[in-house]
């Protein structure tokens, strides 16, 4: 739930205290307190009690909303890249914790690109950084374009992405990182290349963690660049 609705609730609740409250120091200035006592005084003086328990129940709900909703904001912003909006690199890797968990119990392919953005350094240099952000917020676009309901994107940090497709295959894979790479050299009149590496698990034999298949799709990153960027490269199985 999200805390913008739980803190509103807790709120609510909280509210209740306070005809209760009311009812406790009446008590205390009448001398004696009882349960038949409080509902007469209740009945008695009703308008008071209503006032009481409306007044505050809105003031608490509102109150809870108010901060559930910045909380829900820092959480969103703690986990969310601020220049491309995609999800950070603290956030992937919580889900990568959370793929394990569920690919242990239903084992099912899955595929990892890490997509570099080729002379980000060399843009920042010559056109400034307002061009290199620009470059890599054109490339952000495109991810969220193109994976599947499934596929977890994020900016892993500097020039490099990352994308995790559960429950598809290396030529799938292979198939959607192409589709990335063209769409930034065409969208970009070539200005803006990409180098991407990539690695798979099989269902049958999943060759090790996720953060494993990263190194392993990081590595044939490496081997893309080496052999002169602008291209997508497959990691040998290990």
């Amino acid at each position: 739930m999200p805390r913008i609705h739980s803190y509103a609730l807790t709120g609510a609740l909280l509210s209740l205290g306070a005809p209760l409250g009311l009812a406790v120091v009446r008590a205390g200035l009448d001398g004696s307190f009882s349960i038949l006592w409080a509902s007469r005084d209740i009945a008695t003086d009703s308008a008071t009690y209503g006032y009481i328990a409306v007044s505050t129940l809105i003031v608490f709900s509102i109150f809870g909303a108010i901060l559930g909703g910045q909380a829900d904001k820092l959480e969103r912003l703690a986990r969310v890249d601020p220049l491309t909006s995609l999800s950070n690199r603290r956030s992937i890797e919580d889900r990568f914790d959370e793929e394990e968990a569920r690919a242990r119990r239903h084992p099912r392919p899955s595929s990892m690109l890490v997509v570099d953005v080729d002379g980000l350094k060399s843009i920042n240099d010559l056109e400034g950084h307002r061009a290199g952000d620009a470059a890599l917020r054109a490339v952000g676009v495109i991810i969220k374009e193109m994976p599947r309901a499934d596929d977890l994107s994020a900016r892993w940090g500097g020039d490099e992405f990352v994308i995790l497709a559960p429950g598809t295959g290396i030529e799938e894979a292979a198939s959607l990182a192409e589709r990335i790479r063209l769409a930034a050299e065409s969208r970009s009149s070539g200005k803006v290349t990409l180098s991407i590496g990539i690695a798979a698990h099989t269902k049958e034999s999943r060759s090790g963690s996720l953060r494993t298949l990263f190194a392993r799709a990081d590595k044939a990153l490496y081997e893309a660049k080496q052999a002169g960027r602008n291209r997508v490269a497959i990691a040998r199985e290990p």
